[in-house]
Formats: structure tokens, C-alpha cells, sequence
């Protein structure tokens, strides 16, 4: 990783190198070093690849703001800034966060807390840069919109049961049909850890190749932040600040994130403006999980989400769905309807016992709704048995 630094205090360089000896020596930091901001981007011309910059706000001939300002203009989602300031120069710290600094350090600079920050942006960089390349994925078969449906299926999971690594207590099925040849809609689910399954749906604002283009990004978010471990709440809201500040101006996303333990069968979950999901509970009652709704992602930053938790029994099916399904019209534009669903669900359990014939179930009852009348929104199903 390559990072620059910037400060006119020549023992800056002496101290960073020193601290990062073993890092420099194994060759996964890659430091430069420049004195001003002039140095600064003349560096930077010529090491375009650098991600992070580390600079001092106080310096001779370009100070830390406006080489800020420079680097602001470059429109550079991968470039992220961390600010060095005096202990009580608050003011100045306020307005280079103002104008788009990642983080701030003051001075003296603390190297274990410079290690953490650089770690924790490093981690933000990666994630950005998974993002960018899936959208640039898609992008480049824009042309060829068939192959885009088939790159669009294929980063959807595929793999129902059994896990590697994790106790074969669940069993899961999901499937998108786009309303055009590719979608905004998405599921994903992956395991955490040996305890944990991580799972998602998602409905971005739109359709088509934008809206195909955001999911993508959206996705890799979400997947790479849940892996991590963190909490659904933490995940949604890391997602959130990326997208609002990285993505294109009146596209946003509804999520539904979750987290499964698979030992006691108890979920902890985000809902960002999604649709309740039915729990389809062993016996044939469905109930509606309706609490803690919150924001949708990519439209406010900033914003907090809340992390709620149930448990799901022997024999339950948690459920969820996007809107292509209740909201599924025939050709005299009559909407298939929260009721008429309810009551499927309800008729399913004498009926079906695995995920995929519940989800198909879905689709078949969409498609009887409709009967051969366009597809006017995508369709997303994602169904999740807890065997216990």
C-alpha cells in the first residue's frame, strides 16, 4: 500500500520510518515523504497509484487545507486524507473534515494511534476499491446487456447447503428475475464465522443498467463489511456513509441484513427501509417482523441504524422479499396485494418444508397474478429454514 506523507518536520520522516520498519522491510507500506503541499503533488503525479495521504495542516508555501483542496478537485473516491493538526487548532481540523479529510491526528503525533488510522483506512480503501471494480465490471459489458445478465446472475450466491466451516442447522434458497435484462435487486449470504451466517436483500431505486451498477457496489459493501464480523447495525451504517458520499446523485437502496446464529437459531438484523419479512413459523402461523424499520441507504449520511433481534424455532422459514412481488400487477394494473400473499404463505407449510419449493411457490403465484402481463418491477425471493 502505498501512502504519502506530508510535514516539514524533517524527523517526521525519521520516526515513521522507524515505527514502520518491518511493514517497510516486508514491503506492504510503501512510503514517500514530501514537505509541503507543492512536493506533495508533484509526488502524486508521479505516483498517481497513491491512496492515502497523511498531511500536516501548518506548512510553508501550500499548507495542508489547500493541498486538500487540490486533492478534492482530483475527484479521486480511492484517494482518503488524514489531517495532522496542533492539539487546539479544532478550528482547522472542522474545516478539513468540512472539505473531505478522512480522519485527523494531533500532534505530537501518537504512532500507535497513526498505525490504528492508517490500518482502519487502508480497510475503508479496500472496500471502496472492490466496489469500484464491480461497477466497472459491469460497465464494461454496457454494450451487451445479455452478457451483463449473466455477470449479474453469476456474483449471486449459488450455493444452498451445505457450508464449509459452519454447522448444517439451515437451509437457504434465493432467486432474482430483472424486470429488463438486468436488475437493481440483490441477495447475499456468506458465512462470518463458524457460529454466524450473514444474509441480505436488497432493492435499489430504478432498474436497468444504472440501478445493476449500484447493486453492484452496494453488494460488495455490504459483503465485504459483514464479513468482518461487525454488527448488522455497524455494517449498514459503513455501507450507508460510502454510498452517500461515493454514489451517483438520486439512487438509493432498501436492505434487509441479518445475521444468523446458527447454534441457537436467534437472528440479529437491519432493516434500512426494506420490506417486513413473514416468518413462516413451524406450525403454519405467519408473523410479520415489522419493528425497526429505518433509513435507506445512499440517501442521508451520517444517519444511525438500529439492531434488533428474534429467534426462529425448529421448522421456521424467515422470509424476505422486494416489493416486485406484492406490488406484481396484472394488465388491469390490479396489484397482487399484501393480503393475497399473506394468505399463500400461510397455505404453505402443509404444502412445502425446503426454501427453494417455498420461493418457487412465490414465483408460480406471481406469475398465476399477473397472468403473462409485463414484468413491471424486479422479483426477489431469499428463504431461510432453520433445521436446528
Amino acid at each position: 500500500m502505498k501512502i504519502l506523507v506530508v510535514d516539514d518536520e524533517q524527523d517526521v520522516e525519521v520516526l515513521v520510518k522507524q515505527k514502520f520498519r518491518k511493514e517497510i522491510r516486508n514491503e506492504k507500506y510503501h512510503f514517500f515523504f514530501a514537505g509541503n503541499g507543492v512536493e506533495a503533488l508533484k509526488v502524486m503525479e508521479a505516483e498517481p497509484e497513491i491512496p492515502i495521504v497523511v498531511t500536516d495542516i501548518n506548512m510553508p508555501e501550500m499548507d495542508g487545507l489547500e493541498l486538500l483542496r487540490h486533492i478534492d478537485e482530483m475527484k479521486n473516491p480511492m484517494i482518503k486524507v488524514i489531517i495532522i493538526s496542533a492539539y487546539n487548532d479544532w478550528d482547522k481540523v472542522r474545516t478539513a473534515m468540512n472539505h473531505g479529510a478522512f480522519d485527523f491526528l494531533t500532534k505530537p503525533i501518537d504512532l500507535d494511534d497513526l498505525e490504528k488510522t492508517i490500518d482502519k483506512t487502508i480497510k475503508i480503501v479496500s472496500v471502496i476499491r472492490d466496489g469500484i471494480e464491480s461497477r466497472s465490471k459491469l460497465q464494461d459489458y454496457y454494450r451487451d446487456l445479455d452478457a451483463a445478465k449473466e455477470i449479474q446472475q453469476a456474483i449471486l450466491p449459488r450455493i444452498t447447503t451445505p457450508f464449509a466451516g459452519i454447522k448444517n442447522s439451515f437451509d437457504i434458497y434465493g432467486k432474482m428475475e430483472a424486470a429488463l435484462q438486468v436488475g437493481g435487486d440483490f441477495f447475499d449470504y456468506f458465512v462470518v464465522n463458524n457460529q454466524h451466517l450473514g444474509f441480505v436483500i436488497g432493492d435499489v431505486s430504478g432498474k436497468g443498467m444504472p440501478s445493476a451498477i449500484f447493486m453492484a457496489v452496494a453488494r460488495t459493501l455490504i459483503h465485504s463489511f459483514g464479513k468482518t464480523g461487525i454488527s448488522a447495525d455497524e455494517c449498514l451504517l459503513q455501507t450507508n456513509n460510502i454510498l452517500c458520499s461515493e454514489s451517483v446523485d438520486s439512487m438509493f437502496v432498501t436492505v434487509f441484513y441479518g445475521i444468523l446464529n446458527v447454534e441457537t437459531g436467534e437472528v440479529s438484523y437491519t432493516n434500512a427501509g426494506h420490506n417486513y419479512p413473514y416468518i413462516v413459523k413451524n406450525n403454519g402461523i405467519v408473523k410479520i417482523l415489522n419493528e425497526g424499520s429505518g433509513v435507506l441507504l445512499g440517501a442521508f449520511e451520517g444517519v444511525k441504524f438500529t439492531s434488533n433481534t428474534f429467534k426462529l424455532e425448529v421448522n421456521d422459514t424467515l422470509l424476505l422479499y422486494t416489493d416486485g412481488v406484492n406490488e406484481a400487477e396484472d394488465a388491469d394494473d390490479n396489484q397482487l396485494g399484501d393480503a393475497a400473499f399473506m394468505k399463500h404463505l400461510q397455505e404453505l407449510q402443509a404444502q412445502y418444508n425446503h426454501p427453494k419449493q417455498i420461493v418457487d411457490s412465490v414465483f408460480e403465484l406471481v406469475k398465476n397474478h399477473t397472468k403473462g402481463h409485463k414484468q413491471s418491477d424486479d422479483i426477489t425471493v431469499l428463504a431461510i429454514t432453520y433445521k436446528g
